[in-house]
Parts: C-alpha cells; structure tokens; sequence
C-alpha cells in the first residue's frame, strides 16, 4: 500500500510519456509569449479588483505587502524556473510533485491546483462583471439590470440577484477561443496585455496628480498582522509565473523559455502594483477600498471620470486576459492527470483539428462560470491563496529533495544559493497561510478530503503506474 502511494514517476519517463501521449500539442510559444501570459495572469483581478481587499486588511502599506509578496514569489519562482527547465511538460506543479514525493502528493498538489485556478478564474469573472457595468454606466450611460450583474450570494448573504451573467459569458466564450488553438490564444492575448498595461500606466500618471498625502496616515492601521492578511488574500493574483510552466509542454525551447518567461513576468508586474498600490492609496481612504471594482469607484470619487472610462476599459480587458490564462492553465493540468489515468480518460484527448485538448477545456469552462454566477469575490479569493501557497510550499521542498536524491540531474536552470532559497520560499508560504482567516482552512480541508476520497475510490486504482 505505501509503495503504491509513493511510487514516483522518472524525468524519462515522464517526457516519454510526453513525447508519446502529448505530441498532439503544438509547440508553438516562445518568451514574449511566456511573458505576455504570465502578466496577463497577474496584471488583472489582483490590480484592479482584490487590491481593494487588501488595502482595507493592510491600509496604505498595501505598496509594502506587494514587495513581501514579491519577495516570496522571487524564491518560489526560482523553484519553479528549475523543474520547468528540468522536466518541461504540462501539469506545472502536479508533475513536479509526481517526481519529487511521488503519487500522493502529486494528486494532492494537483487537486490544489484545480482549486487554485478555478476559484482565481471566478475571482476575476466576478470582477469583470462589476467593471463592465462601470463601464456601461460611465461609457454609454446605460445602466445594467443588478439582478443579472452582480452575485447571488455575497458574505454568505443572499443580495437577490438573479444570477451573475456576464461573468458566466465571458467564460464561455473564452473557454470556446481556448478550443480553437493556443497560437489564435496567444496572439489575442498578447494584444490584450498591451492594452491593459496602457490602462495601469494611465491610472498611475493620470491620478497622481490628486494624491493628497494625509491619505497615507495611518500607513499601518491594522499592524504588522494587517499587513500579512492583506499580503495573504492578494497572494493568488501572483501566480501567473504558475501559469507560465504550465505552458511548458508547448514551448519551441521550453529548457531556456520557460525560466526567462518566469522571471521576467515577476520584475515587469511587481513594479506595476506597487506604483498602482500606492496611487490608489493616495487618492482616497483606504476605507473606501472594499468593493469588486476599487480602481474605478475611486477615480469616479475624486471626479477624474476621464481617467476613469479608460481605467474600465482596460480593466474589462485585461481581465478578458487573465481569464484567458487561468483557464488555460486549469485545463492543462486537467489533462497532465488525465494523461496520468488519475482522471477519466477523457480528459486527456487532443482535438484532431485544434491540436488542443478539448474536452477538459469545456469541462473547466463549465467548472468555472456557474459558481462565477452565484458567489462573490471575497468567498474565491481567500480560498485560491492557500491552495497556490500550498502548491508552491511542496515545489519549493521538492527542490530539496531532488537535490539530496538525484544530484545528477541534467538541469538547464538551477536555484542558487541552494538550501537557503527554497528555504525562505517555503517559510513566506507558511507565514502568508497563516494569516487567512479560518473559514478558508476549512474550505481547503473539505476540498483536500473530497479529493483524497476521488483518489482512493478512482485515481490509484486505474493509475498508469499501477498498470505498469
């Protein structure tokens, strides 16, 4: 029994199984495109929707939780940068894990996984919904029914609304483009960075103008602790580097893209939500803060309505893009388990035309855009931070491990300074986990145990190793 639960697949044969049941998908991304996925993943909820969250837990110092978060993410990158170059295929985490501690863990970091970018993709959806009704509003003048706008259920409360529709929508639709093929995705995408880079730039410089600094007084309302919960809740807006491995398996030179792709996305979006974290800060009350469109409501409070038209609009689509990605990623890892026999084998099939895997795209479409339709965002985003941090903590630990156990690994890229750095990624993991609150450690455990009991009634049984 422990041998079956622990039992490890090799890097050979892990690109072998690659080379044999995923050489349908076309290999076609290079680093501007790594790049251009990983900022339109961080670049989106985070910045335009849940800073608010955070600001309102951490007040002006939310600039401050962004470096500790950055700081973190630094370590963990470094981690992730090594396995990618190492074994780049899709699964991202799930497949490191797979190597590292062996099938237990990777069914539960993969688990995570589907958790993590499910609820970030209902987050951001969420949050799409509101800005496009600030922009139907600011825009066009056209006021958008409440009922068919906002959530059913927000703080465990029943607004009654009807049902959330364009977050729904939006899915849909991007989950359809998904199926199409990720060279048609990846150009999209790239234009939407663009667009919404020029949005964050703009709020950045035409706001700061009104920056009244006595805003910034009390820099640490909430204390240190404050501080920490903000950085906790905002954590997931961060995994774009996350979806930047998961694209490994479609990479021309993923050994020398993927790394580059990684830490680039991290320098070019960390000094974006700090210069918008202290702007947005400045400008209003942090107080104010708490709500699923604070960038827009803020400009709309101080009167720059023209500021605030191009903001929605480059908010609407830049969250379009980190959509777009997350569930890109989501449906990757699908597959990787799916190719694995640890999910239906359904999963793992690659549309003959498309050259993308179809069915598991549609299944975390759907996933996705009902729950985006009921809940609210404050119910996802705690929920995706610890099961990204949780992700990252084991991937961080299974450099470690490999280090001692296979020190002759061929790696293109290597952490540095090693066991300090994967050290420090695993404790700022630990310390950010403590600080979310207690409902989103029940949550993860249901989800954990729910997952374990798929585990033990499906996945060890029709496993491709327990078939070999």
């Amino acid at each position: 029994m422990k041998n079956q639960l622990f039992r490890k697949k090799s890097v050979s044969q892990i690109l072998s199984d690659s080379a044999t049941h995923g050489s349908g998908l076309a290999k076609v991304l290079g680093v501007r495109d790594l790049v251009s996925l990983g900022i339109a993943a961080i670049v989106g909820a985070g910045i335009f929707s849940t800073i608010g969250l955070a600001a309102f837990n951490g007040g002006p110092a939310v600039s401050l939780l962004f470096v500790f978060v950055a700081f973190a993410c630094v370590f963990t990158a470094l981690s992730y940068a090594q396995f990618a170059s190492t074994v780049p295929v899709s699964g991202s985490a799930y497949t490191y894990a797979y190597v590292a501690f062996g099938e237990l863990f990777a069914w539960i970091i993969g688990w995570a996984l589907v958790l993590e970018y499910a609820v970030s993709n209902m987050a951001v959806a969420v949050g799409f919904s509101a800005y496009l009704a600030d922009v139907f509003d600011s825009v066009f003048g056209i006021h958008l029914p409440r009922e068919l706008t906002t959530p059913m259920f927000a703080g465990g409360q029943a607004t009654g609304a009807w049902f959330n529709l364009p977050a729904f929508i939006v899915l849909m639709v991007l989950t359809w483009l998904l199926v199409r093929g990720v060279r048609e995705s990846a150009r999209t995408n790239n234009i939407m960075v663009l667009v919404k880079v020029g949005a964050v730039l703009a709020f950045i410089i035409g706001a700061a103008s009104a920056v009244d600094a006595s805003n910034w007084t009390p820099y640490m309302p909430n204390g240190f602790s404050g501080v920490i919960t903000g950085a906790a809740i905002v954590f997931f807006t961060y995994i774009g580097f996350d979806s930047v491995s998961t694209a490994s398996e479609e990479c021309r030179n993923p050994q020398r893209d993927v790394p580059m792709g990684i830490i680039g996305t991290l320098l070019i979006c960390t000094v974006l939500y700090i210069g918008v974290a202290v702007v947005l800060t400045g400008i209003v009350d942090y107080q104010t803060l708490s709500n699923a469109a604070p960038v827009a409501n803020a400009l709309k409070e101080i009167g720059l309505d023209n500021v605030r038209r191009i903001v929605s609009v480059g908010a609407l689509i830049g969250m379009v893009s980190s959509l777009l990605v997350f569930q890109y990623g989501q449906a990757r890892v699908w597959f990787a388990m799916s190719r694995d026999r640890l999910m239906p084998s359904s999963f793992s099939k690659v549309h003959p035309v498309h050259k993308t895997p179809h069915v598991s795209t549609w299944v975390a479409g759907l996933f996705v855009a009902i729950p985006a339709g009921i809940w609210d965002i404050g119910t996802f985003a705690d929920l995706s931070s610890i099961g990204t941090l949780f992700a990252f903590a084991l991937v961080s630990a299974g450099v470690l491990v490999l280090r001692k156990r296979d020190p002759h690994l061929p790696r293109k890229f290597r952490v540095p300074f090693v066991p300090v750095v994967p050290v420090l990624s695993i404790v700022f993991c630990v310390i950010l986990m403590a600080g979310l609150p207690l409902e989103a450690w029940i949550r993860f455990a249901v989800w954990l145990v729910i997952g374990l009991v798929i585990y033990f009634t499906f996945g060890r049984k029709h496993s491709a190793l327990a078939e070999k």
